[in-house]
Parts: structure tokens; sequence; C-alpha cells
């Protein structure tokens, strides 16, 4: 060959479009199958990152919120599962890692999970599949499960008439004892020639005045209650029991131990009444004590044997306690052998709340009664400092006091409702 043919062979530029074309061919069909097959995971990682949102969500229902951490676990894999169970495609079946932490009365469930999308170019890309990974949380709080311990006192001077005008009626029938606004419930009053008709005591006056007693408002209250606790138990979904004491003399009388059953808690709380004495200063014909009928102290300390330490109050786990104390606050009791009549002692109320249980407490006012000579000699003297005591006693945003004329039974409800909003807001 010559040299001008051989400069003719090497500068001929014919068929290059052909060899860069072979040459890019591969590198184009790597990134084609690339694509094809990114596409389709992605949109396979979409359709399992929705089922674990539908998993995570399922987890967190009210009914999952009233069971134990584990339910909530079962509930999101079989949710996941279900829904991974439709999305074709996939190397294997993908795997959910479920979680359920509770944290007071919140819960929190986290969804992980790990899968294989396969390959329409494996042979072109080199690999089987395209691994695939997401997670979803959700969050959701409830209402505390709860029991509620009513420790309420029934000694003597919450017999006292509840209004103003009842007051003044059992005063002014009551002039041969030098007035008395207290329907004292005696079994043998003739033994205190109270001067009332028939020998009555005071409780039946009272009865036969038509003149309500704060004892009878609070009987009234505690039935109340009952229906207030069914329905805001039904509203928020959790459980509330209840336990109903009285207290007079020395110790807890029970009305009802601690049950499930509100409408039971109902009917069995008709039958609060005021202590019976059998004279002025003798509970029996035998048992003289000098009307010493309200001992706070054998009370709290009665009551705090009564409750198990509290819980978080979500599912499966051990219920909030809350004490729910009504009183008018005068202590009346034997200390050292002397009589005591004064402001109750509160540190058994320190004691139960370092248990971490709450106390509510309602203040039935203790009322002056100027025109009583024993009101005057031993109560007066510290009678502005009893609502002060009280509210020591309670936590923190529990305290209520309910005056003459005011209705005892939306001041419980009332305090209830409380008992129950800090519960939520506090855990």
């Amino acid at each position: 060959m010559t040299v001008a043919a051989l400069r003719r062979f090497f500068g001929d530029r014919k068929g290059n479009v052909a060899i860069i074309f072979a040459f890019s061919l591969m590198p184009i069909a790597l990134l084609t199958g690339m694509g094809i097959d990114y596409t389709v995971a992605t949109q396979k990682k979409a359709q399992l990152d929705s089922a674990a949102d539908a998993a995570a969500l399922a987890a967190v229902t009210p009914a999952m919120m009233a069971q134990p951490p584990s339910a909530s676990i079962t509930a999101a894999t079989n949710m996941f599962n279900s829904q991974a169970a439709n999305i074709s495609g996939m190397s294997g079946s993908a795997s959910p890692s479920v979680a359920a932490v509770d944290n007071g009365l919140t819960r929190t469930v986290t969804v992980n999970y790990t899968a294989a999308s396969n390959n329409a170019f494996s042979g072109v890309l080199g690999r089987q599949n395209w691994a695939l990974a997401g997670s979803s949380q959700a969050t959701s709080s409830v209402a505390p499960n709860i029991d509620f311990y009513l420790l309420l006192d029934n000694s003597p001077s919450m017999a006292i008439a509840a209004t103003t005008a009842g007051i003044n009626t059992m005063v002014t029938n009551t002039s041969k004892q030098g007035g008395c606004a207290f329907a004292c419930h005696e079994s043998n009053p003739s033994a205190d020639n109270l001067g009332n008709p028939n020998n009555e005591d005071n409780y039946t006056l009272a009865r036969n005045l038509s003149v309500v007693t704060r004892i009878q408002n609070l009987n009234a209250a505690t039935q109340s209650l009952m229906d207030t606790a069914t329905t805001t138990m039904q509203n928020f979904n959790s459980t509330y029991k209840m336990a109903i004491y009285t207290f007079n003399t020395g110790g807890i009388n029970t009305i009802t131990a601690l049950t499930p059953s509100l409408s039971t808690a109902k009917s069995l709380a008709a039958s609060i009444d005021v202590l019976q004495v059998y004279k002025n200063n003798c509970l029996t014909s035998s048992n003289c004590n000098n009307d010493e009928d309200t001992d706070f102290e054998a009370a709290m300390s009665g009551i705090n044997t009564k409750m198990p330490n509290p819980g978080s109050g979500m599912a499966g786990q051990p219920s909030e306690e809350v004490l729910f104390i009504v009183s008018d606050g005068v202590d009346d009791s034997n200390v050292s052998g002397s009589r005591n009549q004064a402001l109750f002692n509160t540190s058994m109320c320190t004691t139960v709340k370092n248990r971490g249980i709450r106390i509510a407490v309602l203040y039935t006012t203790y009322l002056p009664l100027p025109t009583n000579s024993w009101y005057n000699s031993y109560i007066a003297p510290f009678q502005p400092q009893i609502a002060g005591n009280m509210q020591s006693c309670a936590s923190p945003g529990l305290f209520f006091q309910v005056s003459t004329d005011q209705d005892i039974s939306a001041a419980m409800a009332a305090l209830f409702q409380q008992a129950v909003a800090t519960a939520r807001l506090t855990r």
C-alpha cells in the first residue's frame, strides 16, 4: 500500500457513530435498567411506608390503649403483614419490627421494616434486588384508671342543718336546749331532757320540721358522684373503682370496699348517716366518752392501710389512687387522757402523699355559731384556721370549700373532675 493510500485510510472518519454507539450501548442499558428498577423499588417503598403508618396507628387506637403494650405490638404486626402481603415483586416477605413503650399515660409505638424489591434487570445490574427499609411512629395518651377511696366524716357535727334557714329553724325550736343547730342522733334522748315533742331527739325533730342536714346532703352527693364517675369513665374510656368509708370515734367504717360496680357503690351510699349515740357524752349506755366522736388520726391511719401503692393507671399496670376526704375539719378525740378539740393533725396526709397517692379534700365549712356557748368556748378560737389546715392536707389543686347554702353535690362533682383532669395533665 502506498503512502497516499495509508493516509487516506487513517484519515477516513466514516463509521465513527456506529463505533461510539457500540461502546455506549452498555452504559445506556445499565442506566436504563437501574432507572426502571429504582422507580419500581421507590413505589414499593411508598407502599411499605403506608403499611408501616397504618400499623403504627392501629397500635394506638382507644381499644389498644386499654390493653397492655404487647397487644399493641401484635396489632401493629398483623396490620403491617396484611398490607405488605398485597405488594408483589418482593424478594421474600417484608420483615417488621415493632416496639411499644409506655411512659406514664403515653404510649409510643415504633414500626421498623426491612424488605427487598426484585430487580427486572438483575443480569445487567449484577444484583438480584434492591434493599428497602423504613419506619413509622405513633404516640397516644390516655386517661388513667383510678381507684377512689372516699373518706366521709359522719360525726355528730355533720348533722348541722345544711342551710341558714334550717339553722334558724333548729335554733328556734330548741330553745330549752339553749338553741341547737345540730340534729344530733340519740337512741335515748329522754336522758338529756331535750324538751322536744314526744321526747324525740334533734335528729327526729329536724326530720319532722323538714330541715335538711349536711349529712343528708352528703348522702345524696355521694350517690350523685357515682353517676358523674360513670359518665366520666365512659367518656375517657377508663376504669374507675370506688371505696366508701365513714369515720367518727375511731378507725373507719366500711360502706363498701373497693368495687368496680359504681351502681353498687351508689346503692350502698344511700345508707350513709350520722353517728347515733346513746345520749349526750355517751356512745352507749356503758361507754361514755365525753363526746369525743371525731378521730381524724385514727381514720387516716385506717384508710392508709386500705390503699395499695399506686401505679401509672395504664392498661396492665396498677391504677392511680386518690383519697377523697369530705369533712368539716375539726378533730374531737382523746389525746393523752384528755378531750382534744382542735385542728386535725395533717401528718398522716403527708405520709399518704409521700406514697404517691393524691388527696382531694372537700371542706364543708365549720359554721360559726355565736349563739352556742360550746362553740364560743372551744371552736371559735381556731375556726378561722380550719380551711387552711384542710387545704394543707390536699394535693395541689385538689382543695374545695363549700359553705352553708351551697350545693355539696356540685362541689363533690367539681372536685372529682379536677382530680381526673390533674391526673391527665401531670403524667
